[in-house]
């Protein structure tokens, strides 16, 4: 190492690198190796498999930097808020000048004061049951609007919006602005959650008027991720307290997957990230149109298979029912065979009578032949009489058995009027004819 410059001497100009060489050297020769006792904070692991953080106390921060190789040898995970013990190297990033620790081993020291806090305050509230499973609410499936609590200029509420618009842009989000990190923090966003239990009572009333201020189902609350003071403002107990008295579903998306809050065990849902918590709290909107489809096409089958089922049974019934025509000829038919059973009856009957005729004359005085004469008489003119009434004789004299389209018998010119179908029944077949002028006798 260079001697120092006397008083009064001009001192020595440096190259930048190699200023930092030297004063890397020389923490090198005084201190290393080094051992450090602190409070962890702003933990992340790189892909590579890199750790980077800090370690604190009351009077001071160090940046540190914990490769593979020694990340790898860990036997928990380390968190914000642990105290840990560290021993290593102290050392310059030359390519930044930064002093940093490089750490080589890491135990357990206990637990730092804000982890400490934390887990007396998240014991109590479990205890009272701000935890409890079975006060949490599940999402609705197709909430009318989302409401929203961050920081008007956090990335988080970038994040939300885009997710939103993405997946259902017909909802509207209302934005209640609040600040997420800092002293004023927790009161801050009891206030933003205070507006929006309002609004979201107010859309449930009957007479709301949703036009002016729109329904609110569900509320998202939502901010980036950072170290453990950071997000201290969500493990706040008056936060947490008003989180359980939300009218609606409340989300919690706070920080990255690894960080916990107090926040996020009293809402009804935590999302590991904002973006996550948009995803949860709407389906796509492509999701509920294909269901719509798939509602629509089982709708169209379902009417076409009763239509089809209708058809069919209307089919049985008019091949059951046949044409007009069709019944007429068949009563005719039963006319005629009704007729000539009744002719044979008469005829079998006369010739039994005749016969008894002969059998009685020979025995019966003369008046009681004539009176069986007379009887005989009688029934030989009903016997024509009857056959007179056959409706085939009638037919075959020219005469015809008018109907209409239903098959009803015509027997008035009142019933016809001009361009009337009507059809006309004769001995051997049927015409089919058109009435052009009805003329009254």
């Amino acid at each position: 190492m260079p001697e120092p410059t006397s008083v009064g001497a001009t001192p020595r100009i440096w190259e930048v690198g190699a200023l930092c060489r030297a004063i890397a050297d020389a923490l090198e020769a005084r201190f290393n190796p080094v051992a450090v006792r602190g409070e962890i904070t702003g933990f992340s692991r790189a892909s590579s498999g890199h750790c980077y953080f800090s370690v604190k106390d009351a009077n001071g921060q160090l940046r540190c930097a914990m490769f593979r190789r020694s990340a790898s040898l860990l036997d928990f995970s380390p968190r914000d808020g642990e105290l840990v013990e560290l021993r290593g190297r102290i050392g310059v990033y030359e390519a930044r000048g930064d002093l940093q620790f490089i750490v080589e081993s890491m135990q357990r020291a206990g637990q730092g004061a804000l982890f400490e806090q934390f887990l007396r305050l998240k014991a109590q509230l479990e205890g009272e049951g701000l935890f409890d499973a079975a006060r949490k609410r599940p999402l609705p499936l197709q909430p009318r609007g989302i409401g929203l609590v961050t920081s008007p200029g956090a990335a988080a509420l970038h994040d939300v919006v885009t997710a939103l618009r993405r997946r259902v842009p017909h909802i509207p989000v209302l934005l209640v602005p609040a600040q997420v990190q800092g002293v004023a923090a927790p009161q801050a966003l009891v206030s933003a959650l205070s507006k929006l239990y309002l609004l979201a009572q107010a859309g449930k009333a009957p007479e709301a008027d949703l036009a002016q201020n729109p329904a609110i189902d569900v509320i998202l609350l939502v901010r980036g991720g950072g170290s453990m003071e950071d997000l201290w403002a969500f493990n706040d107990e008056q936060l947490a307290r008003t989180i359980v008295q939300s009218p609606v579903p409340l989300i919690c998306g706070v920080g990255h997957e690894t960080d916990f809050t107090i926040a996020d065990f009293c809402a009804d849902l935590r999302a590991p990230t904002p973006t996550a918590a948009a995803e949860l709290v709407a389906q796509p909107r492509e999701v509920w149109l294909g269901a719509l489809g798939l509602l629509a096409g089982r709708l169209a089958d379902g009417v076409q298979r009763q239509l089809d089922a209708r058809h069919q049974r209307l089919d049985q019934a008019a091949a059951r029912l046949g044409r007009p025509s069709g019944i007429v000829a068949r009563q005719q038919l039963q006319l005629a065979r009704l007729a000539q059973r009744m002719r044979h009856g008469s005829l079998l009957k006369m010739q039994q009578l005749v016969q008894t005729q002969k059998a009685l004359e020979d025995e019966m005085p003369l008046k009681l032949q004539r009176q069986l004469a007379l009887h005989a008489e009688g029934l030989d003119r009903a016997a024509l009489r009857l056959e007179l009434l056959d409706p085939r004789l009638v037919l075959q004299r020219g005469y015809a058995l008018l109907t209409d389209t239903a098959g009803q018998a015509v027997t008035s010119v009142r019933q016809a009027q001009p361009g009337d179908a009507l059809r006309a029944t004769l001995a051997d077949g049927a015409v089919d004819v058109t009435v052009v002028q009805p003329r009254l006798l």
